[in-house]
């Protein structure tokens, strides 16, 4: 770092983050004695327009764009606190507090800019129409040049490791192929016997996809401390027979703290949207298909089978047909029944079955026998 240097450009390319940490952000730049500019060379929404007006001057790249600043949860608390603290950065740097306060609060309407009911998102030319934006530029010369700042060279401090994962994870593109990796690697464990390649996906793209928004200061632990505690009531239901409060709570925990994990909720929700519907075309899949591949047969328990073993062949399962057995694995939907002294692999008819049931054969397809509980 340079010592004594003429201006201090902090570039801004974020989605927003924790208020509580932009504010800190606020006054470290507001107690700064040196010019302070902040450049918006993509974009700066929710905390990331506060930290833009905490400079002394803002400068734009050609088509960046600022606002979209309303707060996560938008309670009346907060947000109030939050309006305030937007229009005393604004008034502090000689901008329009309104202008700046119709970012978060859509309660605000201003003639020509934007209607009541609307957040107000500005690009780099009619933020500089509006005076918001100082000069609109695309490099650092051509922003010192413009404000008359003199200067020998210019030093620049490049983003650490840390930094770039947590743009890379905390990214929503990526953050939504990671919340389908989990799920869709969610279900293909449920689906296996023991912890397997399912598990496994699954346990690293969530660690990813709640790591990189930690990191990126979207989130805390606390949100991590919910996603588990909706994975234990899933495993709790899993053990327990039928489908109930457990498994409903733990369904809405797990979609309550990946929500909460990221700063952009809709981008949250429609991830969360297309992997619960990814996910239940995979285990429609698994159900119907899985049986008759040689790679997807393990899913639902289907592996090679020996007469030794006292595993009896396809040809045979017809013979099946109105018999009852025992379930002796959980059948979610798929299993293992004994009938007789034969081990058989079975899919439930649609409930979950527990172990040690009673259960009739009530369809026979190839090598798949379906069974339900009896009363």
């Amino acid at each position: 770092m340079t010592r004594n240097p003429k201006a201090i450009i902090f570039e801004i390319d974020t989605y927003g983050g924790y208020i509580n940490e932009a504010e800190k952000i606020w006054k470290l730049i507001s107690g700064l004695d040196i010019p302070t500019i902040s450049y918006v060379n993509t974009k700066a929404e929710s905390a990331g327009v506060l930290i833009t007006i905490s400079s002394d001057k803002i400068a734009m790249s050609d088509g960046s764009t600022i606002g979209s600043a309303e707060t996560i949860p938008n309670t009346e608390k907060v947000l109030s606190m939050w309006v305030s603290w937007l229009r005393d950065a604004a008034e502090s740097n000689g901008r329009n507090p309104q202008l700046v306060a119709a970012m978060a609060d859509k309660s605000i309407e201003i003639p020509g800019v934007v209607k009541e009911g609307k957040l107000l998102n500005l690009n780099s030319t009619k933020a500089k129409e509006l005076g918001l934006a100082d000069v609109v530029a695309n490099d650092y010369e051509e922003i010192l040049n413009y404000l008359d700042i003199d200067y020998n060279n210019i030093v620049s401090s490049s983003p650490t490791l840390r930094t770039h994962i947590a743009s890379l994870l905390s990214d929503p593109y990526i953050s939504g192929i990671l919340i389908i990796l989990g799920f869709v690697g969610f279900v293909i464990e449920v689906m296996a016997p023991g912890f397997g390649a399912g598990g496994t996906l699954s346990f690293i793209a969530f660690t990813l996809y709640f790591s990189g928004n930690i990191l990126a200061g979207n989130s805390g632990l606390g949100v991590v401390l919910i996603f588990l505690a909706g994975v234990v009531l899933i495993i709790i239901e899993a053990l327990i027979p039928g489908f109930g409060i457990t498994g409903i709570g733990g369904i809405v925990a797990i979609s309550i703290s990946i929500v909460l994990a990221t700063n952009s909720i809709q981008a949250a929700l429609l991830s969360l949207t297309l992997a619960i519907v990814i996910s239940a075309v995979v285990l429609i899949i698994l159900i119907k298909y899985g049986y008759k591949s040689p790679y997807l047969s393990k899913v639902i328990l289907k592996e090679n089978q020996d007469k030794d073993k006292g595993y009896i062949g396809i040809s045979y399962m017809n013979k099946y047909l109105g018999k009852e057995g025992e379930a002796i694995s959980f059948l979610r939907p798929a299993g293992i029944i004994l009938i007789g002294d034969d081990r058989v692999d079975a899919v439930s008819q649609g409930d979950f079955i527990e172990k040690g049931s009673k259960v009739k054969v009530v369809k026979v397809e190839g090598g798949k026998v379906i069974v339900r509980k009896v009363n």
